[in-house]
């Protein structure tokens, strides 16, 4: 090879001899880099790409990679697999469908059933209802003489105010004072109701308590001013229920109701004289609990049902009624706290005539356990930590031949049990005493002489005569 062709062939295959010119500060754009791609801080180029300086470029020559066709093989196995998905769906639709429908029927078949069973089971329950319905109608007209009586048996709240005023009395009293030598009068007043055509009267006892300890007359109103003086056939200081009788005839009795069918949310009506003054107003409400057992200053632990009527004083004594006009109960008490409204009280008109029957016909209730002490009401916790003796009912007397005379109670004891009641005051012992009758036996405890004893009393029966025995001499 000559020295010129060397010297082509070298200059051929040498780097050229090209620099290329920097670019200015304000030309200059830094490339950014690919977005798939990680950065290493170098720059690279498609071996495809024709960079925008291909102008001034040598010519290139660029011949795409040829594509390369897919066998034809593949293809018809392609089509052939999807005719075999379109045929597996038209047989999973179609199976679908008979599923489907054959469910449809089932569930449509069950419910014909059980809505022919339920137009059976509506049409029974209609039936009875009828039947309830038309036994209770025959029993409504079964109604006293006097009495009104609305369709279903009900009866507006004019009509019962009606009723009231022929059945409702007010009850006064006058009770005489000396202070000083000065002598007072002032009204004792509550209210009542008619149990007989014949003069039968039921009040509370504290309406005449007074009356009864001061052998004091009453007196007896009725609506149209009509005046009459009342003997007391019987008092139940306990339950705080009297019986009262004046000489009269053809009065209109109240119609008794059952207090046990009483619901908290029913109407109620209660009338009576409030503030001895008002006569014979009616307040309207609520039945708002059953079954409260409540302590008033006249009686202990009473049994009552609570309503959200006004109650004040002179409304003691008087009836409660039901929306058929029936009494359901004997207005007895209201809360005294002041700012407190709604809360009142009435013995259940169960209690109060059974009361009342046995104090007609008995003069007292009977089967009532009896125990025969005197108890000092002053022993309280100060007189107990002063003497270092325990919290209990201090026995001040006992009766001779009494059931606390048998057992061998003493003046001193001091009875701290009954039964499984602790007792630790005179009212504990009273309210232990009323869950027992006559003829019921029960452990008693008491503390003597600085230790604790036991023994068992059978209680008597209390009468009106009891009491009246001298006591056992200390």
């Amino acid at each position: 090879m000559s020295e010129s062709d060397e010297s082509v062939w070298s200059s051929f295959f040498s780097e050229p001899k090209f620099t290329a010119p920097a670019p200015s500060p304000e030309s200059y754009v830094e490339p950014e880099p690919a977005a798939d791609a990680s950065w290493d801080g170098r720059y690279y180029s498609d071996a495809h790409y024709e960079p925008a300086s291909a102008a001034t470029d040598p010519t290139r020559f660029y011949t795409p990679p040829v594509r390369m066709e897919k066998p034809a093989k593949k293809r018809e196995k392609r089509k052939a697999s999807l005719a075999g998905m379109v045929c597996l769906c038209l047989i999973c639709a179609l199976l679908s469908g008979m599923l489907g429908a054959g469910a449809g029927y089932y569930l449509a078949d069950r419910r014909l059933d059980a809505v022919e069973q339920s137009a059976q089971e509506n049409a029974k329950a209609m039936a009875e209802n009828a039947a309830l319905i038309s036994d209770l109608g025959n029993k409504q007209t079964a109604t006293p003489v006097g009495q009104i009586v609305s369709s279903g048996g009900t009866l507006p709240a004019s009509q019962i105010y009606e009723l009231a005023c022929s059945q409702v009395v007010g009850i006064t009293t006058t009770v005489t004072t000396n202070y000083f030598g000065q002598t007072s009068s002032s009204a004792v007043s509550g209210s009542g109701f008619i149990l007989s055509e014949d003069g039968y009267i039921i009040t509370n006892y504290h309406v005449i308590e007074y009356a009864d300890l001061g052998d004091l007359p009453v007196t007896v109103i009725l609506h149209d001013g009509t005046e009459y003086e009342a003997s007391i056939v019987g008092k139940e200081d306990v339950n705080d229920i009297a019986v009262l009788k004046i000489e009269a005839s053809g009065l209109t009795p109240v119609r008794v109701g059952n207090s046990d069918a009483i619901l908290v949310g029913d109407e109620v009506y209660a009338v009576g004289n409030p503030l001895g003054e008002l006569e014979f107003s009616m307040s309207t409400g609520h039945v708002s609990a059953l079954d409260r057992v409540v302590s008033t200053e006249e009686a202990d632990s009473i049994n009552m049902f609570q309503i959200d009527a006004a109650v004040n004083p002179g409304n003691s004594g008087g009836p409660v009624y039901n929306t058929r006009g029936e009494v359901i109960g004997v207005v007895t008490a209201k809360y005294k706290e002041t700012g407190v409204e709604g809360l009142g009280f009435a013995i259940p008109i169960n209690d109060a005539v059974q009361i009342a029957e046995e104090l007609v016909t008995k003069g007292y209730v009977t089967g009532k356990a009896y125990l025969g002490v005197w108890l000092d009401e002053s022993y309280d916790s100060v007189w107990a930590q002063y003497y270092e003796w325990p919290l209990g009912a201090f026995v001040s007397q006992v009766e001779t031949g009494s059931a606390a005379a048998k057992a061998g109670l003493r003046y001193g004891d001091i009875i701290t049990h009954l039964g499984d009641q602790n007792v630790e005051s005179y009212k504990d012992l009273k309210a232990a005493i009323r869950q027992y009758n006559a003829g019921d036996s029960a452990e008693l405890e008491f503390y003597r002489d600085g230790e604790s004893r036991t023994v068992t009393v059978t209680f008597g029966e209390k009468t009106p005569e009891s009491g009246t025995l001298p006591p056992v001499e200390p």
